[in-house]
């Protein structure tokens, strides 16, 4: 009897340091993503996951560092071809098969990481609720889940799994407006640990492509505007430019809300032009519309419905510019 006792006293002793850390109060849902974003920011750490798409799944590996103020990272796709990213600094190198290596003067890379890890999350308050959903487990460890729903419904949600301990990213599910996924990023396995910053240290010695000078890029001033967007979406970038492949001059204007972002181009039309044009694939929608003798296609990170508002909100001016 004093043996079984003693057991069960044993057991009892084990379980209260997790029945404690169960009951401890989870902090806001905001207060969350801004630890999230500081943590992302400044810890050094491996992250490998998958990028789960409909129809593919991508295997990465991401290291990450901040040494001295300057940011280092390193982003390795783990199978196909030899593709990665290298940011040291304020300049990111850019090794794709097929083309030649280059490097440009950014502090982001374009890359497959969670857009919410390189967002304001201050900022994103003002279109965006943030909704604690409770604790769950991903990667082997305990998270807790928050919602990043828009306030009018406009624009795609993001359900995030935050490690309760560290408060990095180990699962985020890109929704549409049914809840349906998207796509979804999942943490495999992950450390964090000092050793990853003397790892990405060397990149200092490495020698990287030269910057790539690009030209400056006037902002034109464009004879149309756009009377109807979600809120929060600005205009970061206006001009005019031809196609490629095809020669043909084209106006566009990018607008972005910190987390999503679209693009509009005014073409004028030609006998291949079709009244209207819905695709969607994943999280990027393409939908284009005819406005008399010009051609309105809108493409981006945003629902149909939202597409489809934008594109026939487009309002063309005579004789006059216009800033939108």
């Amino acid at each position: 009897m004093k043996k079984l006792l003693v057991g069960v006293m044993t057991l009892v002793s084990l379980a209260m340091p997790y029945q404690a850390s169960a009951e401890e109060p989870v902090a806001s849902a905001e207060a969350l993503l801004h630890q999230m974003d500081e943590a992302s920011r400044e810890l050094s750490y491996e992250l490998s996951y998958i990028l789960i798409k409909k129809n593919s799944i991508e295997p990465l590996r991401y290291r990450h560092a901040l040494e001295e103020g300057e940011t280092y990272a390193h982003l390795v796709y783990l199978s196909g071809p030899p593709r990665e990213v290298i940011q040291r600094g304020n300049e990111v190198s850019y090794f794709e098969p097929g083309l030649e290596p280059f490097t440009i003067d950014s502090n982001k890379m374009v890359a497959p990481l969670p857009p919410i890890m390189r967002s304001d999350i201050h900022e994103l308050s003002g279109y965006y609720d943030f909704i604690s959903m409770g604790r769950a487990r991903e990667a082997g460890v305990a998270c807790d889940v928050v919602r990043i729903a828009p306030k009018d419904g406009a624009r795609y949600s993001y359900l995030l799994w935050i490690d309760t301990r560290s408060k990095l990213v180990m699962r985020a599910d890109l929704l549409d407006r049914d809840g349906e996924p998207l796509e979804q990023y999942r943490a495999v396995s992950y450390v964090i640990n000092p050793k990853v910053a003397d790892v990405l240290k060397s990149l200092k010695n490495v020698e990287l492509p030269a910057v790539v000078q690009l030209p400056p890029q006037p902002q034109a001033d464009l004879n149309w505007k756009v009377s109807w967007l979600p809120r929060g979406f600005e205009s970061v970038s206006r001009n005019r430019h031809r196609l490629m492949m095809t020669d043909r001059p084209v106006e566009s204007k990018m607008f972005s809300d910190g987390l999503f972002s679209f693009s509009i181009y005014i073409s004028a039309a030609d006998n291949f032009t079709v009244r209207e044009q819905l695709v969607r694939q994943g999280r990027r929608t393409l939908h284009s519309y005819l406005i008399k003798d010009k051609e309105v296609t809108v493409v981006g990170d945003i629902p149909p419905a939202t597409a489809r508002r934008v594109a026939e909100s487009v309002v063309f001016a005579h004789g006059g510019s216009n800033e939108q």
